[in-house]
């Protein structure tokens, strides 16, 4: 009897368990999510790029023979011509060389004069005189080359450019091994970014171009925008001239390049920003990737059901070059809604109350 009565009891208390918690689930509300009713759409998405922006031509001005700094003719940041003269280093003992080597040259063609009529009246052997003009020639070898030295002291610009830092300063000793350049110049006319792009982003951007040869295509390649590092836009446009041969086995992305004409000499070498690149979609579907789940090798969209349910959808997607869109190829069509809030968090058949957004806002949000 006792027996009876614990059993009843306990099956008692967990129908009203069962009870409270239904009673739990059924009062819990109903959460808001965002969601966008999708379109087809014309649109241009814009890839953003680290860069780092070096001048077309980017020279170390280096000592080539030893010696001390006696002269510092520029000054960093000075715009400097082809063949003006940047530095000069002591040449006292060279100079003090070269006029011996000088006399000794005189001295050996001396001799040479003295010996030719002696060898053309058969007084002297030959081989004295080819001795002699031995002489003469390494003497004269030997002052050409301290000349060279003295010419070498003096350090002119190979090219157009800026002047970079300055290091060393007058008294420095500084040779052809110095470590740090003398300084660098810099032809800053036009401008080369260098940035990197993975793979598939690589392939993406060549196939939606015009052309049939990589060359071409990358010739049809749209212009892009540079992102100074201040947030403004560079004023000029410019162009993706070069991608590397090979990808980076590493990171498995690729090098580009791309040039900007600097007329304004604004950009320097060393300045950083981003480069923009404009991808042209037409009746297409896009949709943000944050919109989206990866689930054993499936990329899943949460669409809204019947009944304001949540429907997992599994989708084929293209991605766009910045990692911030996806391009639907199949799963979604412009009847679904789909959910752009909570996309970690809901399961399937989890009743939500659908909050729209527009479409367009989600596409081109504000910065």
């Amino acid at each position: 009897m006792k027996k009876n009565l614990l059993l009843t009891a306990l099956f008692s208390s967990i129908a009203l368990i069962s009870c409270k918690k239904k009673e739990v689930e059924q009062a819990k509300p109903i959460g808001n999510y965002k969601v966008v009713q999708l379109s087809e759409t014309n649109s241009t998405l814009t890839a953003e790029y680290p860069t780092v922006l070096e001048g077309i031509v980017d020279v170390e001005i280096r000592a080539k023979v030893d010696g001390y700094i006696e002269k510092i003719l520029v000054d960093e940041g000075q715009e400097v011509k082809k063949g003006q003269v940047l530095f000069k280093l002591e040449t006292q003992t060279a100079t003090q060389d070269a006029a011996a080597a000088k006399a000794r040259v005189d001295a050996a063609l001396v001799e040479v004069n003295r010996l030719k009529p002696l060898v053309d009246r058969n007084i002297i052997s030959p081989v004295q005189l080819e001795t002699a003009k031995a002489n003469l020639a390494n003497a004269r070898s030997t002052y050409q080359s301290i000349i060279a030295r003295i010419n070498y002291a003096t350090i002119k610009s190979p090219v157009n450019g800026i002047i970079g830092s300055i290091p060393h300063r007058i008294g420095s000793y500084v040779s052809s091994q110095t470590a740090e350049p003398l300084t660098r110049v810099s032809d800053i006319s036009t401008m080369y970014a260098y940035f990197s792009i993975n793979e598939k982003e690589q392939l993406n951007l060549l196939e939606q171009a015009e052309g049939t040869s990589f060359q071409s295509k990358i010739a049809k390649l749209p212009a892009v925008n540079l992102i100074l590092s201040n947030g403004e836009t560079f004023e000029t446009k410019g162009k993706i001239e070069t991608f590397s041969g090979q990808a980076n086995t590493q990171t498995g992305s690729f090098n580009v390049r791309a040039s900007f004409k600097n007329t304004n000499k604004i950009l320097r070498s060393g300045n950083t920003g981003k480069v923009q690149i404009p991808t042209q979609v037409s009746h297409v579907i896009i949709i943000p990737q944050k919109a989206t789940l990866e689930l054993q090798d499936k990329r899943l969209a949460l669409v809204v059901g019947p009944n304001n349910k949540v429907k997992m959808v599994p989708i084929k997607v293209r991605e766009v070059p910045g990692g911030q869109f996806f391009v639907v190829d199949e799963g979604l069509t412009i009847k679904d809604k789909l959910i752009i809030e909570g996309v970690g968090i809901l399961t399937e058949d989890t009743e939500i109350k659908p909050v729209i957004v527009d479409y367009n806002e989600i596409l081109n949000p504000k910065q």
